[in-house]
């Protein structure tokens, strides 16, 4: 169902990446794995190589859930933006043409979740 403002209804989003200092938001979303419900959403530098992102970043948000240990970076699917990717471990985020608000997906094949069930 739509809404429509009775008035001419301006505003300026809180969430521009000029608001940001020099970082940005990246949303990380681990697929069968709903222990997390929703993407995480991280804070980065642009300048950070997608290994440190990965190491100092990533893997400490995910480290909660039990299967977390047994995630092989080489094994990963990603998917930036809903299309197929390939990170380049030793390119900075924006090298890599990750962006402020981009949607990175981490598949991880033979990983299902808690007792196979996706959680």
């Amino acid at each position: 169902m739509s809404v429509r403002a009775t008035y001419d209804y301006h505003y300026e989003p809180k969430d521009k990446v000029e608001n940001f200092n020099g970082m940005q938001l990246l949303y990380v979303y681990w697929p069968k794995h709903l222990m997390f419900c929703a993407p995480f959403a991280l804070l980065v530098s642009p300048q950070m190589s997608f290994a440190e992102v990965w190491q100092d970043i990533i893997v400490p948000a995910i480290d909660l859930h039990p299967e977390s240990k047994e995630v092989a970076l080489d094994k990963v699917e990603w998917r930036l933006n809903g299309e197929a990717f390939t990170p380049s471990l030793s390119a900075s985020m924006a090298d890599n043409g990750i962006d402020h608000k981009s949607l990175l997906t981490m598949a991880t094949p033979g990983l299902e979740g808690m007792a196979n069930a996706g959680y």
